[in-house]
């Protein structure tokens, strides 16, 4: 290379003295009391997984269901409800697993192998056989193999993906360097400190590990089971006090309690959440928007804040010059020159390559200098040189460092000190150059490098903001540069000061968070969550990845290490960061349709329990079966399913489960189907004259053709022809009402009916829809559901 022809010398400090390191025995001994040099994985196996799918509200009904219909050896119906179970089960259980994912990801960052000094020997050793004590050698290009001190030599570490510092960091003697960090330039000897689970970066993967929150999908569901068991619950325990009291036969009364015990179970919620989030995940993978798991999609609806990390994730993580300030006598472009004279090609020093770089695009790298040795960065001086030969043949000395160490070889104009100071307080990292006779140095000019902002980070906190969404910064940045890119991308919020940061913090009075380690972004993402927001977490590092676990969405750019994408919900797959509004979006439209779903499913549920009640008082008998209630869940709960298709519009503002509000609304709307279905079923007794088995049938096709109306007058916000459904929806409910009207009326399963019966119930559910439809308005506009 050029540099080298020009007699490029490295140069280091003086070695101290070199520890002989641990003997075998003791190393072994160590290894007992420490532990392996790895991250613990206790993950469970996955046929346990898979078996804690049966465990649960809706797992137990249709579990209940199912033993007693094989006790009754009605085994066709008892198959279809073991089928139901299986899918849930089974869904559900191919979606997990990403906890074990992202240990194994942070496992695979440790070295495989270390230079370690056993039996005062060098011998490569696996990583995991380190222990305290152990002295290791830590080469250009290596990564650290466990938390060290250093003991001899100087490198530069960069630990920009374990503490969020975008500079990288010398490391001296006395110096720590941390496992997992990769070494940009020098070579040590180093002490381990720390192994496995004890090292900085251990304890990340550990956080990883314990970290959970409480999904928003999972409260709907369970929110949805607790209020039908609640309400269907106290009916169906009435209806069966009731047949006792009325001496109905004991089969008879089994068969009723299983009827009511269908009729409450939400058989198709838990598929019918999976299925929602597996269509928008196919959405966003068109957008360059990976889901790692699938209910990120309804977390992103529910998000009102995002807690984005600043290297990497807002900037690009890569230096760059942004200003140039030249003294008198010199002007920007020879000052670059000058400062790639004084930069290693080799040594693959960030800033040097980002000088660098800046000549070659500032002046092609021409220089009326001619280099003639090159002394790269001294820790001891702590500054590179070059001397270099002008063009009237006079050699000249070049230095270049941070301005305290140069200002004290070198003159030094009045005001420069001041410009040094502007420069920080604007978050730059400023280098000084100096340049004269080799006895007689001047300064010729201030070099500014920062990692700048991504183009898109302004108008990602903007439009967020736009949705309800607020952002703050969590970074382990100084709190100088912190706001100062916070300024660039329009974060708003005061900085809040590191001795400030604790469990007990709150979150919302600061919108900037500096110099946070990994176990307090995990904290601060808990603090949020328990003043009750919803978080989102963006980040690229190894030190975001807890926080990324813990947040009810975690969000990692396409740039992240595999140990963030592992421990996120979502990792974005192209350059920017445009998913994550998509996200937000995509991820509120698919709310919208659970909304609908859960919401028709509701008030079908509460008013088929007391269908079956006023029933049974008004005919005397069962008006459904154990037989019709499963086919019920088949054509009518599974086909409503279609809904996570339906054309939806997103909320202005984050959307929430307001359980509560839902089923309030849904027993109004359920109690005005009731009276319309009892009142079919009492003129089906009393004028059409129909016998017991035709009335289960009338009251099965009432329901079934009821059902299909609800669902087109809950689906949309204003009147039920505001928009027109998906085409799926209408294939569902053309699907739904064929196959009971071709059942009813060849008496498959039931006794049949004349077609005439079916045509009226059809022409007057049509009509009750559209006076149910301005119920809805008027619900709606007393009871906020979304």
């Amino acid at each position: 290379m050029a540099r080298e022809a020009a007699g490029e010398v490295k140069r280091f400090s003086a070695p101290a003295a070199i520890p002989l390191g641990l003997t075998s025995s003791e190393a072994h001994r160590r290894r007992d009391e420490f532990g392996p040099n790895t991250v613990a994985d206790e993950a469970p196996p996955r046929w346990r997984v898979f078996l804690l799918k049966f465990w649960g509200p809706i797992p137990w009904m249709l579990e209940a269901a199912f033993l007693v219909q094989l006790g009754l050896g009605e085994y066709v119906e008892a198959a279809v409800v073991g089928g139901l179970l299986l899918f849930n089960a089974t869904l559900g259980f191919v979606q997990e697993g990403r906890a074990s994912a992202a240990l194994a990801a942070l496992k695979k960052r440790l070295a495989p192998t270390a230079l370690v000094r056993r039996d005062g020997e060098w011998v490569r050793l696996p990583a995991f056989e380190l222990v305290p004590g152990d002295v290791i050698r830590l080469p250009l290009g290596a990564v650290v193999p466990a938390d060290a001190a250093i003991v001899s030599g100087s490198v530069m570490v960069d630990q920009s993906m374990l503490t969020g510092e975008s500079v990288p960091a010398d490391a001296n003697p006395g110096k720590e360097a941390y496992a997992g960090s990769l070494v940009r330039r020098g070579q040590a000897i180093a002490e381990v400190t720390a192994t496995g689970s004890k090292t900085y970066f251990g304890r990340t993967a550990e956080l990883v590990r314990i970290a959970r929150s409480v999904s928003t999908e999972q409260a709907a569901i369970f929110g949805a089971t607790r209020n039908l068991a609640v309400v269907n619950g106290t009916i169906a325990a009435f209806i069966v006090l009731y047949a006792y009291a009325a001496a109905l036969p004991a089969a008879d009364l089994v068969r009723l309690a299983v009827t009511a015990l269908l009729a409450t179970i939400p058989a198709a919620l838990p598929a019918t959440f999976t299925l929602s989030a597996a269509f928008g995940a196919q959405i966003l993978a068109r957008r360059g928007v990976l889901l790692t798991r699938l209910s990120a999609v309804h977390e992103a609806a529910a998000m009102d804040v995002l807690c984005a990390d600043k290297t990497g994730t807002l900037t690009l993580n890569a230096l760059e010059v942004v200003e140039i300030t030249a003294m008198p006598g010199f002007d920007r472009e020879r000052v670059l020159s000058l400062a790639a004279l004084a930069s290693s090609e080799v040594d693959q020093d960030p800033i040097d390559d980002a000088i660098r770089r800046a000549a070659i695009q500032a002046t092609g790298q021409g220089t009326t200098e001619r280099l003639v040795r090159f002394v790269p960065f001294d820790p001891a001086s702590k500054m590179s040189e070059a001397f270099v030969v002008d063009r009237g043949g006079h050699e000249q000395r070049v230095i270049k460092g941070a301005f305290e160490t140069i200002a004290a070889v070198a003159e030094v104009p009045p005001g420069a000190a001041r410009l040094v100071n502007d420069l920080a307080e604007r978050g730059h990292r400023v280098i000084a150059l100096a340049m004269g006779a080799p006895a007689s140095l001047r300064l010729a000019g201030l070099i500014a490098i920062s990692d700048p902002p991504r183009e898109d980070s302004a108008g990602l906190i903007s439009s967020l903001r736009e949705l309800g969404v607020r952002t703050v910064m969590v970074t382990g940045d100084s709190t100088v540069t912190a706001a100062a890119i916070a300024g660039k991308v329009g974060i708003r919020g005061n900085v809040c000061p590191p001795e400030r940061l604790s469990s007990e913090v709150n979150a919302d009075e600061y919108g900037i968070f500096a110099r946070v380690l990994p176990e307090q972004k995990f904290r601060l993402v808990q603090a949020l969550q328990q003043a009750h927001h919803i978080v989102g977490m963006c980040g690229d590092g190894t030190n975001d990845a807890p926080a990324l676990r813990q947040a009810q969405i975690g969000i990692a750019v396409s740039t992240a290490t595999d140990v963030a994408k592992a421990a996120a919900g979502m990792v974005l797959t192209e350059p920017g960061l445009s998913g994550i509004v998509f996200a937000a979006r995509e991820g509120r439209i698919a709310f919208q349709r659970l909304l609908t779903y859960t919401f028709n499913m509701l008030t079908k549920k509460i008013e088929i329990v007391l269908f079956l009640a006023i029933g049974l008082g008004l005919t005397g008998h069962a008006v459904m079966t154990p037989a019709l209630m499963v086919l019920m869940l088949v054509t009518n709960d599974f086909l409503a399913m279609s809904l996570t298709t339906d054309r939806a519009s997103p909320s202005p503002s984050p959307s929430v489960w307001r359980m509560r509000n839902i089923t309030a609304a849904a027993v109004v709307l359920g109690a005005c189907k009731l009276g319309f279905s009892t009142a079919i079923l009492a003129v089906g007794m009393h004028e059409l004259g129909l016998t017991p088995g035709e009335l289960q049938t009338l009251a099965f096709v009432t329901l079934v053709f009821g059902a299909q109306g609800l669902l087109y007058v809950v689906r949309e916000r204003g009147h039920m022809w505001s928009s027109m459904p998906s085409i799926w929806v209408v294939a569902a409910s053309t699907a739904d009402i064929a196959i009971v009207s071709v059942l009813a009326l060849s008496g498959t399963l039931m006794e049949p009916l004349p077609w005439r019966v079916l045509a009226t119930v059809f022409v007057a559910v049509a009509g009750f829809a559209l006076m149910l439809d301005q119920i809805k308005l008027l619900v709606r506009s007393a009871v906020s559901i979304a």
